[in-house]
């Protein structure tokens, strides 16, 4: 296995299902605003995975924490805090995930931890002890308890109130209330005194933390054990971690708590509870919502700081090149801020290896791309951009993955995104190489539309918004352009101009205006007389096969 994820080969799929996929990412943005609540609501969902839970863990808590704030008699005004607290408790969590990994082996191990101990006891130091320099070799695992009783104790000091800070600059960035940003920031104290970052208890910690936190150890209760168990973990840890009035309302009213909350869908019963107003962005506040939310992101791991920023630029600017009209433009900038988010859901232990990767951590890569889409797909105005951000690793001759898909199979969106993101990512450092020159990183570019693997528009457009010079096009036979020629092989084995349009990912229309330009050029008027041209100049498959099938799924010549 190679150490390199930007260009590992995937699995195929059936012809058939390639075609159903690509219909299904067809469609265009239909919407350029989005509820804040979707926002929120679909990063949660990699965050969830970020802590070794299912997807949907902080929308349930969601919902268990508004049960309890109906309960508790909050207005709709400090039921809405308690909302996005319950839903953002999480999100400042991966943001160390670097250090978490350095130390401990796998960060999402680690943080899955934080459910089984009561926080600050003996078992729980207990835990993190044992997971001291895991995945080490014996002698390397030892070195790395060293390290980490000389400088690593000092790096995770004050670790979770870290946690709560990034969590509460995201909701300031999201626009969120004070309210918000102050219950964010107390969301780990307890009770009894003894949280994070201390110095608060009792009344003094504003109600929305504790019923977020209570909420979020009831869920993973809960989800584990039922009601009993749900029950059993408030009435332990009453008074100390957790508000003892609140606790008595798990004890008292699990039914009201806990009743449906597996019956009911979660996505769509969140979104609906929003209390009071609806909040939505559109236009710019949508994008620098995009902006802060990718920003956050690509916090997980140091080598990725920036990168979904410099893919929106790269692809947009490579949109723009291509002439493609604006709204297009825009929302392939857009699917570069989310390309990556499903990075979340897979350990810094492998995004930060210094070495190459095992079969077993390459699946795990894979994901992050099925990740992505999967917190998308939900929403109406994000799930286009999820679409194209899940295709951006897949390549032309059917090599790249998640779903191994070729040819026109790809949208047009998709081959600028992986252009760029190839690209950007090139230029930056990783563990297991120095950044790349420019030349170098196009250089490698361009070898790989030679290879098949990706689309010289896609490519020489992302080169020029990089600041590369065009690359001088060669004329083709009779000065057909490159265009011209696979057009020309389509037509030579009898494709009409919509089969043409639907191979090559443009309009008919379009297609129609090639085939008259070849013509003009060849100087002749029917397939067949433009089909010998081919013929005599070489331009058809040495082995004779129909160029771009659209039956057999083939690869674009």
């Amino acid at each position: 296995m190679g150490a390199h994820p930007d260009a590992a080969p995937g699995r195929r799929v059936a012809p058939g299902a390639r075609r159903r996929y690509r219909r299904t990412v067809s469609q265009p943005v239909a919407r350029t605003h989005v509820r804040l609540a979707e926002l929120v609501a679909a990063l949660s969902l990699g965050v969830d995975l970020g802590f070794g839970q299912p997807m949907e863990h902080a929308l349930r808590q969601c919902l268990i924490a508004l049960r309890l704030a109906e309960l508790r008699g909050l207005d709709d005004e400090a039921r809405a805090v308690v909302y996005y607290t319950a839903l953002l408790i999480m999100v400042g969590c991966h943001t160390d995930a670097y250090e978490q990994a350095r130390w401990f082996g796998d960060d999402i191990a680690l943080k899955s931890d934080k459910y089984d101990h009561e926080l600050r006891s003996l078992r729980a130091a207990a835990a993190g002890v044992r997971r001291i320099g895991a995945g080490n070799p014996p002698l390397r695992r030892m070195r790395v308890g060293v390290e980490f009783m000389l400088a690593g104790r000092r790096s995770l000091d004050g670790m979770i109130a870290r946690h709560a800070a990034m969590a509460q600059a995201l909701a300031a960035e999201l626009g969120l209330s004070d309210g918000v940003v102050e219950a964010l920031g107390g969301a780990y104290e307890q009770w009894d005194g003894r949280g994070w970052p201390g110095g608060r208890r009792g009344e003094a910690i504003p109600i929305a933390s504790r019923i977020a936190q209570l909420a979020e150890f009831a869920e993973v209760a809960h989800r584990l054990g039922g009601i009993p168990a749900a029950t059993d973990l408030a009435r332990r840890r009453s008074g100390r971690q957790f508000d003892p009035r609140l606790a008595a309302l798990v004890c008292a009213e699990p039914e009201a708590i806990f009743g449906d909350v597996d019956a009911v869908g979660a996505w769509p019963a969140v979104i609906d509870a929003e209390p009071s107003l609806a909040r939505v962005v559109t236009g710019e506040r949508f994008d620098a919502a995009l902006v802060a939310i990718a920003n956050f992101a690509d916090l997980k791991s140091p080598f990725a700081l920036g990168h979904s920023q410099a893919v929106a630029r790269l692809a947009a600017g490579a949109g723009e090149r291509l002439g493609l009209p604006a709204e297009e433009v825009e929302s392939l900038r857009r699917a570069g801020l989310v390309h990556d988010l499903g990075r979340l859901g897979v350990s810094n232990a492998i995004w930060d290896k210094p070495g190459p990767l095992g079969a077993g951590e390459w699946e795990r890569v894979r994901m992050h791309l099925y990740i992505t889409e999967r917190m998308l797909q939900q929403s109406a105005a994000l799930a286009p951009l999820g679409a194209v951000a899940a295709m951006h690793r897949e390549r032309l001759d059917g090599s790249g993955y998640p779903r191994g898909l070729s040819g026109s199979a790809i949208p047009r969106a998709a081959r600028v995104l992986g252009a760029a993101d190839a690209y950007q990512a090139m230029r930056e450092p990783r563990p297991y190489r120095e950044p790349r020159s420019r030349a170098e990183a196009s250089a490698a570019l361009r070898a790989e539309v030679r290879a098949g693997r990706m689309d010289a528009d896609a490519v020489g457009a992302v080169l020029e918004a990089a600041g590369h010079r065009p690359a001088r096009r060669r004329a083709g036979p009779a000065g057909l352009t490159a265009r011209e020629v696979e057009v020309l092989r389509l037509l030579a084995v009898g494709r009409s101009n919509r089969e043409i349009a639907a191979r090559l990912v443009i309009s008919p229309k379009t297609a129609g205006n090639h085939v008259e330009h070849i013509y003009a050029k060849l100087g002749v008027s029917s397939r067949a007389a433009a089909g010998l041209f081919a013929v005599r100049n070489g331009l058809l498959p040495d082995d004779g096969a129909a160029p771009g099938s659209l039956e057999d799924g083939a690869n674009t010549p």
